[in-house]
């Protein structure tokens, strides 16, 4: 009952079973008012041509009733009192009256009054009968309808009874009760109901099933998919993939996301695993040395070479801050929301660089609208990282400039060294990456500077890429999007 190809047969069970009840009970009120409609109609007739008769002045007993099994007919006077029934015409209900003997009416037999004829005493007695026909007419009124019984010759049956009034030249109003019968309507509904109740279970069975089918095999690739996904973690092989089926649906959808999902895991944990092992590599080095030149010193402490000692553990300091910060990018680190003005920053950064082997050139103009949103000392450390950089290639000259664009902040450090080679220039933001002119030089770079200054300009909306600079070498670009 957990899964879900069991809840969704019993859904798509329970929606068709409800829409086929309403269906059905829609279907057998049309069906009873249509054939109740009918019934009226049969006895609104056969009231209305019992009623002409009487209008016409037809004797009681000279009157035809036709089909009185089918349509008994009960005709009363004013007062009420029964002056006409059927033939057979044993018990009646619902005509207002039960009575089924007819009881003679005074006014039946009795002669038109002096003037009975004229059209003025005619106009008199229609005002004062209020509503009821003329002399020798039958109401055109729609009639009233009534349900009721009739027993004729020992039968009993529901019928619909239809009540019309008619006025006789002698001015007597009666109102004549005809009915239609009702079996052929009750036989029709319950016929009609029988079925239902008889192919409904059928149905929902069929319902169930056909979902039941349908749905174990919408939902076969996903258990491909579940069993992959298991294998994988339980074999960690990041390099397996789940199956994908050649439907153009949801689950498809869901196998190809899961596949691109595995790729980035795989290529994060690949990319975890260098890093591990290049920080191994690059500590392994500062470390080892360190220790050879405590070692010698302990056994010979004239031969210790104490600035060589520093250097080494200056860059292992560096290192293992470099290695903690690109920890805490990787953690998902958030920048600051402090306002840094990045023509100050880089005035600053450079005003500390007095000594260094080549001098730094800024272009930054005095209060110039250069603020963006960030963390002051992550930017900083971009700004040094590529003034590093720079003069670590250059051969006489490193610029940096502070510039608007657009909607940001472009700030460009310059150098006319080599250069970075065009196929080069993605591959050097890698991390622990340092192409060959680097690594010859004794400088102890760890290749991480570059992949530092590229992930805290991405995480503060920004962008740095490498162009060919007018002087001859390296072009770095750092753009971020300035404070709102």
């Amino acid at each position: 009952m957990r899964s879900v190809r069991a809840r969704a047969a019993i859904g798509a069970t329970l929606v068709v079973a409800v829409a086929l009840v309403a269906a059905g009970l829609a279907v057998l009120l049309v069906l009873r008012a249509n054939l109740i409609d009918q019934a009226d109609l049969q006895a609104e007739v056969a009231a209305r041509e019992v009623a002409g008769q009487l209008a016409t002045d037809t004797p009681y007993d000279e009157l035809e009733l036709d089909d009185e099994e089918d349509h008994p007919v009960q005709v009363t006077d004013e007062e009420g009192r029964v002056v006409i029934v059927s033939k057979d015409l044993r018990a009646v209900t619902g005509t207002g009256t039960s009575g089924v003997t007819p009881v003679p009416s005074a006014s039946a037999g009795a002669s038109p009054s002096p003037g009975e004829g004229d059209g003025d005493d005619d106009s008199a007695d229609d005002d004062d009968d209020g509503g009821r026909p003329g002399r020798g007419q039958v109401s055109s009124d729609d009639p009233d309808f009534s349900d009721g019984t009739a027993t004729v010759d020992r039968t009993t049956a529901d019928y619909r009874f239809a009540a019309v009034e008619a006025t006789t030249p002698r001015g007597v109003t009666l109102t004549v009760h005809a009915g239609a019968p009702l079996a052929a309507e009750q036989e029709a509904v319950n016929t009609v109901r029988g079925a239902m109740l008889t192919g409904l279970p059928l149905l929902l069975v069929v319902v169930a099933g056909v979902t039941w089918l349908v749905t174990r095999r919408a939902l076969r690739p996903v258990e491909g998919i579940r069993r992959e996904m298991a294998a994988i973690t339980a074999s960690e092989d990041l390099a397996r993939r789940v199956p994908e089926p050649g439907s153009r649906d949801e689950i498809a959808a869901l196998a190809r996301t899961t596949n691109e999902t595995l790729t980035v895991l795989e290529a994060s944990v690949e990319r975890q695993r260098r890093f591990v092992a290049d920080a191994s590599h690059e500590l392994r080095s500062p470390i080892a040395s360190l220790r050879t030149q405590l070692e010698v010193a302990e056994a010979h402490p004239e031969l210790l070479d104490l600035p060589g000692a520093v250097a080494d553990t200056v860059r292992l300091q560096v290192l293992a801050a470099d290695l903690l910060l690109l920890a805490r990018l990787d953690a998902g680190e958030k920048p600051g929301s402090a306002t840094v003005e990045l023509g100050a920053l880089v005035r600053e950064e450079v005003s500390q660089r007095t000594g260094d082997r080549i001098a730094v050139s800024v272009e930054a103009a005095e209060g110039g609208a250069f603020e963006v949103s960030g963390s002051r000392g992550q930017l900083s450390r971009v700004v040094g990282n590529l003034l590093d950089n720079a003069q670590r290639h250059a051969e006489g000259s490193v610029a940096v400039s502070v510039a608007a664009d657009g909607r940001g902040v472009r700030v460009e450090v310059r150098d006319d060294g080599a250069g970075v080679p065009e196929d080069e220039r993605e591959r050097i933001f890698e991390r622990f990456v340092r192409l060959d002119d680097a690594r010859s030089r004794d400088d102890g770079g760890a290749g991480l500077g570059l992949a530092i200054a590229r992930d805290v300009a991405a995480r503060h909306g920004g962008t740095l890429t490498v162009h060919a600079a007018a002087e001859g070498g390296a072009a770095f670009r750092l753009w971020l999007p300035r404070t709102a």
